[in-house]
């Protein structure tokens, strides 16, 4: 008689893990759902975005021709005879963007590494929130503060590089200079950021052994620390990259905004810069060309993505 009690309370107990494995399995199941869902969002944002850019920006290529647009270097899209040559205009890109980034990224991975290992926590806490802040500073900011702060100074240093010059169009500050210095302020970050993220998560052993061996401080951050963090910090700078090369507004603000040789002191004009300034009164023809003003944008991040990530697989191969 005394076995029986025993038996329900076993079936009940076994069948009360029976459900909770369905459940579990059910919630498996919708969690993978979820998770395929939103994986298959995200390769079609990426799909829909590659197509359109192609559809949009592909008819003023036939109609001009790519040697004209890429190699040209007049822009004169309301002429009588318009021409379209943006060669200025996408070498102002990679110049600019090139000089911000070495510019930003050594600064800011140098900034990441005293927030990491040398400042005190006193210390960190004031400087960690002033980094955190200029992320939620708009561009246009950055483009006002460029206006009235630094266009000035870059006038005077034209005006003392220029004395006497009669060929030199004076820009009023406006110039390739003013848009490198805005756009390396601006990655800064994201570069601190990420970077600082990546050297706090490198396990402490690695700097043990390394003081363990007789290293310096600073030896062990150069030659241990900061390679151990080395992939978060190139996802750093192809974040940082891509955040230079998609600026426009702030750049608008800062640059001249007109199409010429990227020199110093030159007023310049950026592929962003180039569709932001002129979208809104363009047409046929012109505004087709915007299109594909974004198109060769659209590819050099593309390739800047590509050839990052191969250098960053390259370096986990060597290091395993």
């Amino acid at each position: 008689m005394s076995i029986q009690p025993e038996k329900k309370v076993t079936d009940k107990a076994s069948q009360s893990v029976m459900g909770s494995r369905r459940n579990k399995a059910i919630v498996e199941h919708v969690a993978q759902a979820i998770f395929t869902v939103c994986a298959l969002a995200a390769i079609f944002a990426v799909a829909s975005i590659t197509l359109y850019m192609i559809i949009s920006g592909t008819p003023a290529i036939f109609k001009v021709g790519l040697k004209e647009i890429l190699f040209g270097t007049v822009w004169k899209p309301t002429a009588a005879e318009p021409r379209f040559g943006i060669l200025y205009v996408i070498l102002t890109s990679i110049v600019g963007t090139t000089l911000a980034v070495l510019i930003g990224v050594p600064v800011g991975i140098l900034t990441a590494v005293f927030l990491a290992e040398i400042a005190d926590k006193r210390l960190a806490g004031i400087v960690k929130p002033a980094v955190e802040l200029l992320v939620g500073i708009p561009s246009v900011i950055y483009g006002l503060l460029g206006i009235y702060l630094l266009n000035p100074l870059m006038y005077k240093l034209e005006l003392k590089v220029f004395a006497g010059s009669k060929t030199h169009q004076f820009t009023g500050g406006a110039n390739l200079l003013s848009a490198v210095i805005v756009l390396a302020i601006m990655i800064l970050p994201t570069v601190i950021n990420i970077s600082e993220t990546s050297i706090r998560a490198v396990h402490p052993s690695i700097k043990a052994a390394s003081l363990a061996l007789g290293a310096s401080h600073i030896q062990t951050i150069f030659k241990s620390i900061l390679p151990a963090a080395k992939s978060g910090i190139v996802t750093a700078i192809v974040l940082g990259v891509g955040r230079a090369i998609g600026e426009a507004m702030a750049i608008t603000l800062v640059s001249g905004s007109s199409v010429n040789a990227p020199l110093p002191f030159n007023s310049v004009r950026f592929l962003t810069t180039a569709i932001v300034s002129e979208m809104g009164y363009s047409q046929g023809t012109h505004r087709q060309m915007l299109f594909t003003i974004g198109l060769v944008l659209f590819v050099f991040i593309m390739i800047i993505n590509v050839v990052l990530n191969r250098i960053l697989k390259e370096g986990a191969k060597k290091d395993v």
